[in-house]
């Protein structure tokens, strides 16, 4: 049964009946006559076969860049080095998306000789459903990133790398939920212990008659509630998974939300130390939107990989690192709203006040071929739910539109509150 796996988003590949069909596996010399066979396993299996990338997706993808790249030359008057450095950033980043695209079908047939490979539930029962699909492809953008990504911020990136590593062993191995909770926890520790920025937040607007000041020094109570931000944000992208794209996706809409409000800042304030913050937000975020581009191409419907936990993780607690480093902590939670949701729907569940089954996906129709939602406390079958079935592309569209629309609501809701300096 697949509600007897540990990860939410697929159904685990059990190779143990096929094991004897491939010898790099489970080589059985006893049964063969032919030494030769033996000798050269690879004359014997064909390496597996992956799909292309996705090239016209991920050119519609790219043109959301448009606006981000208009407010850099056109409408705002950036300083010349620091538009520079973004450049060369976005230069190496591009770099990296050809890099990320070239190596995924290699480390994904990698992955296939190994066994680490799962089953789509949501395509259980067509031909699909029974393809081996390589998992904890996430490796593979982790890797360009560090190589791509450069700064003073070690703390950051062993934060990262830290996260990464978890995802891929939790790949491997189902490492229990409550391991999953703590760790996030003990690598945030080190993050809080090298930031150095501020603990104010801006009063809003309409509370500052009433409240009388603008600024408020929260102390240690704001580098409590970074800890616990970076807690969830590693979590909440694992949580809010289970369709093809979905995990991938939702964090390219972030990203790209995350770019337009840095340049925003980058453009508007005045003073030269409160812009650094963002251009370093800018130099993290660029690798992170490109090679996650790369590996949306081979993710999107239909998989012909999966992100697996490790990018889930690293995902996660990169943006973490760029909303607290970058001093936008409060907006990135915005950005976040959809998790904020699914975490709120799930809660009951994940407490234990409800029964929680190992997979809570909503079910595959196979006379329609469409999806259709269960009882179980997630956003997607809430979606289910209220819009009624759907085929899994066009609900991972409806998913990630919300996500845009909540993106642009915080931008609104900025607009309003504290407007565009923090």
């Amino acid at each position: 049964m697949p509600r007897q796996n540990n990860n939410p988003r697929r159904q685990n590949y059990n190779p143990q009946p096929q094991q004897n069909n491939n010898p790099r596996r489970n080589p059985q010399p006893q049964q063969n006559n032919n030494p030769q066979q033996n000798n050269n396993p690879q004359q014997q299996v064909p390496d597996p076969t992956i799909e292309p990338p996705k090239w016209g997706f991920v050119f519609k993808l790219s043109l959301f860049s448009i606006p981000y790249f208009y407010l850099i030359f056109f409408h705002y008057s950036i300083d010349s080095e620091f538009r520079r450095s973004i450049i060369i950033n976005a230069g190496l980043s591009l770099a990296g998306f050809f890099v990320t695209v070239r190596m995924i079908p290699v480390v994904a047939r990698l992955l296939l000789r190994r066994g680490i490979c799962g089953l789509d539930i949501n395509k259980e029962g067509t031909p699909r459903g029974n393809v081996k699909v390589p998992e904890a492809l996430g490796i593979v953008v982790a890797l360009v990133f560090f190589v791509v990504w450069h700064a003073p911020y070690y703390a950051a990136i062993a934060c990262v790398a830290f996260m990464t590593l978890l995802g891929f062993v939790d790949d491997g191995l189902n490492v229990p939920w409550r391991v999953k909770l703590v760790l996030p926890s003990i690598a945030a520790l080190s993050l809080l212990m090298a930031y150095t920025g501020h603990t104010t937040i801006v009063i809003p607007k309409p509370l500052v008659p009433h409240i009388g000041i603008e600024i408020l020094d929260l102390g240690w109570i704001y580098k409590l509630y970074m800890w616990l931000l970076a807690i969830f944000c590693t979590n909440s992208i694992n949580i809010h998974a289970g369709l093809n794209g979905l995990e991938v996706g939702q964090t390219v809409v972030i990203t790209y939300a995350i770019l337009i409000h840095n340049i925003m800042q980058i453009g508007t304030l005045t003073d030269r130390q409160y812009k650094l913050p963002h251009v370093f937000s800018i130099y993290f975020v660029q690798p992170l939107l490109a090679t996650s581009l790369a590996l949306f191409s081979y993710n999107w419907y239909p998989s012909s990989v999966f992100v697996g936990d490790t990018y889930t993780y690293f995902a996660g607690m990169t943006l973490a690192v760029v909303g607290i480093l970058g001093h936008f902590s409060e907006t990135l939670l915005i950005f976040f709203l959809p998790q904020v949701l699914n975490f709120l729907l799930s809660l009951p569940q994940l407490s234990g006040y409800i029964p929680c089954p190992r997979h809570r996906l909503p079910r595959f129709n196979h006379q329609t071929g469409l999806l259709t939602g269960t009882n179980d406390g997630t956003l997607i079958n809430f979606f289910l739910r209220n819009l009624g079935p759907k085929s899994e592309k066009s609900l991972c569209i409806y998913l990630l539109v919300f996500q845009g629309i909540a993106c642009g609501f915080c931008f609104l809701l900025r607009h309003f509150l504290a407007g565009w300096y923090k």
